[in-house]
């Protein structure tokens, strides 16, 4: 059965009073889904994991980072790094408010008690371009 296997809680978000949801139940398709109030993005983790590249540091004989010469110019890091294929759990992002209300009220046990909308600032002059999306430009 796909929904109400999942309860809304109060959290930080980068030190900002958010909401986010936690599974109550195994068969819940996702991990956890957290709303970003300075993007107006809830990002929703699922259970499926994706192999992908990541940059992680490259570690020496103690298992401490090697650093580098000289800073990288084009990064700016000190430590060296490598390119590592990595398990990762995958994720989308939901930025409309409807469809925002949709997956809350599909997925959240305590929808119709909790007030999530105290959090939910959609207003594009206040909301913060997110790094996390990439809008392509289609002119």
């Amino acid at each position: 059965m796909i929904g109400k296997n999942m309860m809304l809680i109060t959290s930080p978000f980068r030190n900002v009073k958010s909401f986010s949801l936690i599974p109550i139940t195994s068969d819940c398709p996702y991990i956890e889904a957290m709303y970003d109030p300075s993007s107006g993005i809830l990002a929703v983790i699922t259970k499926v994991k994706k192999q992908s590249f990541h940059m992680v540091p490259r570690l020496d004989t103690n298992g401490q980072p090697v650093k580098l010469k000289i800073p990288n110019k084009q990064t700016g890091k000190i430590v060296k790094e490598q390119r590592l294929t990595v398990d990762t759990f995958s994720e989308f992002y939901i930025t409309e408010k409807n469809e925002l209300d949709n997956f809350i009220n599909m997925f959240a046990v305590n929808s119709d008690v909790y007030n999530w909308n105290e959090h939910v600032m959609i207003d594009e002059k206040t909301i913060k371009k997110s790094n996390l999306i990439v809008e392509v430009d289609k002119t």
